[in-house]
């Protein structure tokens, strides 16, 4: 880095060369904002596993990684005389400005409990909103998304003072899946009560501290790890699970969860 600073430009030029109609990449300069999206939010997703495995040289690659998203799409907005990257720079330092009055201004705010809610009360003042939903991306992961819109609901008082009937909802929607499914219900409204359970787990988790994204790439994470030690077992004993009976996978399984217990006692 130079003493002035880390130098975007030359970055800029790279991706106005990759987007130049004339002898550009071919790839490049056929994509558009939609096209680029899902590998934006790839590239995010890639920057939260390089933090979660504690993997700093690959966060930093990762980071340059999402650092081009941005670019990209600037580009792509700059061609459309929209915007530039200039102005994204320039639109994230003001709003970081305007909602850190207590560092930049003269506001007196003493806790990170008091931040966050005058953080979220300049957010609100910024969008003038309709309804305490607005604003809520509809792109976002849906446990994401789940998780957004019930936080929004309880900052208006739409939201139940304790845990015990969190968690009764979430027993009353499997019995309502149990009810369709002995009913013969169609597969829509299958999907519906699904659904119905699932918001109403991520209801539970947020009653509980925890995020619902993080946990379940945890248990997506656990659940890798123990199928590999099954087949991992069953490999020694000249099997696969193809071949292999659920009965037989299930106590693979079950020895799997004991050595890890045992390994971690």
């Amino acid at each position: 880095m130079s003493e002035t600073g880390p130098n975007i430009q030359p970055l800029l030029d790279v991706m106005a060369r990759l987007r130049d109609p004339d002898g550009g990449c071919p790839w490049d300069v056929e994509q558009d904002f939609g096209t680029i999206a899902p590998y934006t939010i790839e590239e995010a997703y890639e920057v939260a596993d390089a933090i979660e495995r504690g993997d700093m040289p690959a966060l930093k690659d990762e980071l340059g990684d999402l650092l081009f998203q941005v670019v990209f799409h600037s580009r792509m907005a700059e061609e459309k005389r929209a915007f530039a990257f200039g102005d994204v720079v320039a639109a994230i330092t003001d709003k970081m400005i305007r909602r850190h009055p207590h560092v930049f201004a003269d506001a007196d705010i003493r806790s990170e409990a008091d931040q966050t809610i005058a953080w979220e009360a300049q957010k609100a003042a910024e969008r003038a909103a309709d309804s305490a939903l607005d604003g809520v991306a509809l792109s976002l992961p849906a446990l994401m998304r789940a998780e957004k819109l019930q936080k929004r609901a309880a900052r208006v008082g739409f939201d139940w003072p304790d845990l015990a009937p969190v968690t009764a909802k979430v027993h009353e929607e499997l019995d309502e899946i149990a009810e369709a499914v002995a009913e013969g219900q169609a597969p829509a409204r299958l999907e519906e009560e699904v659904g119905d359970l699932l918001f109403a787990c991520v209801n539970l988790a947020r009653h509980l501290g925890v995020d619902p994204e993080s946990a379940l790439r945890a248990g997506n994470t656990k659940f890798e790890r123990r199928f590999h030690g099954v087949e991992a077992r069953l490999r020694a004993d000249g099997k696969t699970p193809a071949n292999s009976t659920l009965d037989e996978m299930e106590a693979q399984w079950e020895a799997t969860k004991r050595a890890e217990s045992e390994g971690s006692a």
